[in-house]
């Protein structure tokens, strides 16, 4: 009886406390759908505000400069040939590739043995012509001499003629001495006539004597010249390349010997756009003089020299786009044909242009400027040139505003931001020194890497060797050495 009160009970005690627990469940369910159900008011929104770097534009004339790279050529190239055929006896002591040649200097001796005598016998062919024509002067003196001795017989002849006929009129003379004084008349005039066949025979003579001469001089010219051909000289100074012949070899007329190149009359050529050429012709069409700078980086010493614009290829080449340009160089000290080179050419200032940085010129053809509320607006500006990392442009109202100088997706028209200036204090920038101080173990790894550069010119290597023999050596020298060294 008293378990059967006791599980009673405790059945009593746990139906309460299930029930109890049901409830606090209802409640708590309650209470979460009550609370999301709520509406939150939403807080109060705040304008984002945005970082940007201002520069200040400011109109001036800049000078664009035309950027691109070219190669080097020779204006003054000749190919050595030989004229005549024969066997090389003597080379000059400079005939190399590379090798420095002055104007006259012998290159190429020729066995002359052939041609000296061949010279000789025209000279005896032309002592020969010689004597021909002083005999036919003479000839010609002894015909005239005839001529003139049977024109006085022949005038005697006739004025015994004449004196005959007198006397026959008179009735002194008889008629068979007129008939025989008539007859040696006209034997006279014959022999007259034979003497001035004789004449003309001798002056005949003196004519083919004179073309014979002038044809021996004619031919012993061209045996002398041949000999003369016999030694190649140098036409100008220059420098040698393509070397082909060799002492004792056999070489043919007009067979190459070598080329000879000045190195002091250089020029580069280099093409460009027709939208970039059309920017180097004056009003009436022509090419400007316009200045060039020509570099070259020769591992760690720049070449550069200066020129002038000075043709245009006459067509625009099969298959090219643009104009072929040439500019002849000033003094062009260590460049030589075939190396690539950059080119910059100042093209005619520009007025009234402000130079900003390309990332402040989006592709739509706007900046953005920077209003009196710290909030951004859109200026619609003209883009005239790209320079670098830089462009030029035109706008109005431009002048003397504030303009972003990157642009990003973030910003556009009204938006709110913090501006940056740039500070015009110079003095707390350190400044990196242009020069540097090497240790020896430094310097001798320097000297030793460029002593064993095969590909340097040898005098850039000396350029570049004696700026490592100072006690201080430009920071450009020493950064672009150590960049090819992997260091």
């Amino acid at each position: 009886m008293r378990f059967l009160r006791q599980s009673m009970v405790g059945l009593f005690l746990a139906s309460v406390t299930l029930g109890l627990l049901v409830y606090a469940a209802q409640m708590i369910g309650s209470a979460i759908q009550q609370r999301l159900s709520e509406e939150r008011p939403a807080p109060p929104a705040r304008e984002r505000v945005f970082v940007v770097n201002l520069v200040t534009a400011q109109a001036s004339t800049e000078v664009p400069v035309l950027e691109t790279f070219g190669e080097i050529e020779a204006r003054r190239t000749l190919q050595v040939r030989a004229a005549v055929a024969g066997r090389i006896i003597a080379l000059s002591e400079s005939f190399e590739d590379g090798a420095a040649v002055q104007a006259g200097e012998v290159l190429v001796a020729i066995d002359p043995a052939d041609l000296q005598a061949a010279v000789d016998r025209l000279r005896a062919d032309l002592a020969d012509a010689q004597a021909e024509v002083r005999d036919a002067d003479r000839g010609l003196e002894l015909a005239q001499l005839d001529l003139d001795a049977a024109g006085q017989q022949a005038a005697l002849r006739q004025q015994a003629f004449r004196r005959q006929q007198d006397l026959a009129e008179r009735g002194v003379g008889s008629a068979a001495s007129v008939e025989t004084a008539e007859l040696a008349a006209a034997a006279a005039q014959a022999v007259v006539i034979t003497r001035r066949q004789a004449v003309t025979a001798a002056e005949a003579r003196i004519d083919l004597a004179a073309t014979r001469l002038a044809r021996a001089r004619i031919a012993l010219d061209e045996a002398q010249r041949e000999l003369q051909d016999t030694t190649i000289t140098a036409p100008f100074a220059g420098t040698l390349s393509d070397t082909l012949v060799v002492e004792g070899g056999l070489i043919a007329a007009n067979e190459r010997v070598a080329d000879l190149i000045d190195p002091t009359d250089l020029e580069v050529a280099f093409r460009i756009s027709t939208a970039q050429y059309a920017r180097l012709l004056d009003a009436s069409g022509v090419l400007i003089r316009a200045p060039v700078t020509v570099s070259l980086d020769a591992a760690g010493s720049d070449l550069v020299a200066e020129g002038v614009l000075s043709r245009v290829n006459a067509g625009a080449g099969e298959g090219q786009t643009g104009r072929l340009v040439f500019a002849r160089l000033q003094q062009p000290i260590g460049f030589r044909p075939g190396d690539f080179v950059t080119v910059r050419v100042r093209e005619p200032a520009l007025r009234d242009v402000v130079r900003l940085p390309a990332t402040a010129y989006d592709a739509a053809g706007n900046v953005l400027v920077l209003d009196g509320e710290n909030r951004l607006e859109t200026l619609e500006v003209e883009l005239i040139r790209r320079q670098g990392d830089d462009v030029l442009l035109r706008g109005r109202g431009l002048a003397g505003r504030e303009v972003v100088r990157e642009r990003s997706p973030l910003l556009g028209d009204g938006i709110a931001v913090r501006p940056v200036r740039p500070q015009a204090s110079s003095a707390s920038a350190a400044e990196v020194p242009d020069v540097l101080r090497l240790s020896d173990a430094r310097r001798a790894r320097l000297v030793a890497f460029v002593e064993q550069d095969r590909e340097m010119a040898a005098a850039d290597k000396a350029s570049v060797l004696a700026q490592l023999a100072e006690e201080q050596v430009p920071r450009q020298v020493v950064d672009r050495i150590e960049k090819r060294m992997g260091g």
